[in-house]
């Protein structure tokens, strides 16, 4: 596999951000990630967005982190939020969520973030535990769905 930084709003992002939108859709009955996001907020050195790219140059996977600071949504200075995180089902089970995972980590921690900050869903055990597995913890509810009953958030120190 072949993880590259690319644009939010390139091609190939957008194609994995439909892909994405609609497994919320179907996981959650309707309800795709309504988080206003923006391409300036996954530009270097304020965040990064990653695709993966299997062996004939397909995009199967993304993630992204965008820079964070206390605000009335309940994240700390210092946060990096984690977005995206999707592998497309025919290539999951391959570790590319966690490889991705510790690439943003490792951007993250360069560009001078202290934690990294993530919401997910009830509907999504897979990814909790992946997130368990890498040393999040659940932590304060914040961001966009911080007011959801299904919403779920987890936080791990990055360190230095």
């Amino acid at each position: 596999m072949n993880i590259q930084p690319r644009p939010y709003d390139h091609p190939d992002a957008v194609k994995l951000e439909e892909e994405v939108q609609q497994e919320y859709i179907e996981r959650y009955n309707g309800q795709g990630d309504t988080t206003p996001l923006d391409p300036a907020m996954f530009r270097p050195p304020g965040g990064l967005f990653l695709i993966a790219y299997d062996e004939r140059e397909r995009p199967v996977a993304s993630g992204a982190w965008r820079s964070q600071d206390e605000n009335g949504e309940g994240y700390a200075d210092g946060d990096a939020e984690l977005k995206r995180m999707y592998v497309r089902p025919e290539s999951r089970g391959l570790g590319l969520a966690r490889r991705i995972l510790a690439v943003l980590e490792d951007d993250a921690r360069a560009a001078g973030r202290r934690r990294m900050v993530l919401e997910t869903g009830t509907q999504q055990p897979e990814a909790i535990g992946l997130y368990l597995s890498c040393g999040y913890t659940p932590t304060e509810k914040f961001g966009h769905f911080r007011e959801y009953e299904d919403s779920r958030c987890f936080a791990k120190p990055l360190g230095r």
